[in-house]
């Protein structure tokens, strides 16, 4: 089940969802919109991380899809998205290539990346603990380090 505002305002207000800091006017009908934590030239033909402004923390019975803001897709920016699973908890940091011949210009605090947030029918019985667990600002990749 996908989460509607209300719903989502609801679980932020009782501590069940974390969205840290959270902004009513970044709250839409079935997501939230996460903001850049930095300012950003991605150049033509580029590839940048980027990360959230907020922290999210995420509980054992929520995943998040992310989605790139449409109008940014339309510029020609594109990203690497992934599922945020239960139980993650940190900045989320997302990689754009920009396919475009124009700059790209990301400001701090703008919204560039949504998150649906989806409610499982049970608590996650392992949920996130990885490598990227209270991720702060960009992260790089960590792939090649043992855990």
């Amino acid at each position: 089940m996908i989460l509607q505002d209300s719903k989502i305002k609801r679980m932020v207000e009782n501590k069940e969802l974390i969205i840290s800091p959270f902004e009513i006017e970044c709250l839409n009908s079935a997501g939230y919109d996460l903001r850049s934590s930095m300012d950003l030239l991605v150049y033509p033909k580029e590839q940048k991380l980027i990360s959230t402004l907020e922290r999210i923390e995420l509980p054992p019975n929520i995943a998040g899809f992310l989605h790139l803001r449409s109008s940014l897709i339309r510029e020609g920016l594109l990203a690497g998205l992934a599922l945020v699973d239960p139980g993650f908890k940190g900045q989320l940091t997302i990689s754009l290539f920009n396919a475009s011949h124009n700059v790209i210009k990301i400001s701090q605090g703008e919204p560039f990346l949504q998150i649906t947030f989806i409610q499982l029918q049970d608590k996650a019985e392992k949920p996130y603990s990885g490598k990227y667990q209270n991720s702060k600002g960009v992260t790089k990749s960590l792939r090649h380090i043992k855990s």
